[in-house]
Formats: C-alpha cells, structure tokens, sequence
C-alpha cells in the first residue's frame, strides 16, 4: 500500500510541508480535504444528499457523512478532488458543474485520531431532471440517503430527535435497493459544529440564488 503524503498547514492556512496521512492524523495536523455536497430541489423541498460510510471503513464504519470526500494529496490541486465523486459515487459529473463556496476549517476528535481538515467544500446541485445512476465503490461507500435541509438543520440544533431520510442503498447481495428510515443525530459523523453550520448558511445562501 502506497503511503499517502499531504500537504500540512498552520491553524491559519499556511502552507509548512508535507507529512504522511498516518503522521497528520497521530499529531493533529491541519491538512487539505475536498467535500462535495450534493443537494437536490423536489416539489419545493430542499435535500441534502449523505453518503453512507461502507461497514468495511475502518474509521466512521456504517454512519452518514458529506456525499462524497477525500484527502488531497501533496501533488493535487482542489479541482482534483473532483476524482472522490467519480470513484465514490460513479457520478458522472465534472469540476465545472460545481459551486465552490469556500475552505471551512473542520476538527474531529476522538481516541484514535486528531483530524483537523481545511475543507474545500463544493456543492452540486442535481438538476431536477437528473436521475443519478450511482455506481458505489462497495469498500467505501453503502449508499445514498437525502434528508430535508430544515430538518436536518434542527437535528443537528438538537431541537428534534430524529428525521426521515430515504434513499438508495446496497443490500447483502450488493444490490441496490430503495430504504426509508428514521435517523438521529448521532448516526452522522461527528462534524464541528462551526463547520456544519457554516455549511448551511452558504448552501442556503446558493439555493435561494438559484430559485430567484
């Protein structure tokens, strides 16, 4: 297995060298990641798009996260991240056809790791006549579940203790199939708060512009 090298920064953005992924994330070192959240408009409802993480991850296994991520390696640019849709999702969808809405700094901790990402988030919103023909990467990824963007956001205030999501998802037999379930917070991957909340507004901000 290749080692993976990333470019390491200080807590304000700037650029110190390189490490490996093991070394930023032993020593909490603040590193590049892309995020693509994917967004849909149906019968005047706003969704937010999760990815649900394959049983086989080894870190966050079988929660929901961003619809597509990944570290940028130390030889990338941000446009190259574009590669996390194409091999997570199969979504044939290309760099331009994303809204950039900035680099949020994002910190999560637990026992085992310090990750302290600079995301540089994109958001792509499916055009109501797409129907996606997710192609999953099995080792990575278990599905695709949308949640209502209000509700989600009083989930995550802890104002509401669960919400309806739906979705496509892989069964045993690595077939997919449609789910319906009711989610907690809990069952997503423990963002900062500063950085889902960030999130929200800017997407709010992007999908208000694009219906008027």
């Amino acid at each position: 297995m290749n080692t993976e090298i990333l470019k390491v920064f200080d807590v304000n953005g700037k650029l110190l060298g390189t490490s490996t992924r093991e070394n930023v994330h032993s020593k909490g070192l603040w590193h590049e990641t892309f995020h693509c959240w994917f967004v849909s408009i149906e019968n005047n409802k706003q969704y937010i798009h999760f990815q649900l993480r394959s049983n086989q991850k080894k870190d966050y296994p079988n929660m929901l996260d961003i619809s597509a991520a990944g570290h940028l390696n130390a030889t990338e640019s941000v446009a190259d991240g574009i590669r996390e849709v194409h091999e997570e999702l199969g979504a044939n969808v290309s760099i331009e056809d994303l809204i950039y809405i900035g680099k949020i700094p994002d910190e999560i901790i637990n026992e085992d790791m310090i990750d302290r990402e600079f995301g540089q988030v994109f958001i792509y919103i499916i055009p109501n006549e797409f129907t996606i023909n997710f192609k999953f990467q099995v080792e990575e990824v278990a599905g695709i579940i949308k949640v209502e963007l209000d509700s989600f956001e009083q989930l995550w205030l802890e104002k509401i203790e669960s919400v309806q999501a739906k979705g496509i998802v892989l069964n045993e037999q690595l077939k997919k199939v449609e789910l319906k379930r009711w989610v907690r917070k809990g069952d997503f991957l423990p963002h900062n708060n500063t950085y889902i909340f960030k999130f929200l507004k800017e997407l709010r901000y992007i999908l208000n512009e694009s219906i008027s």
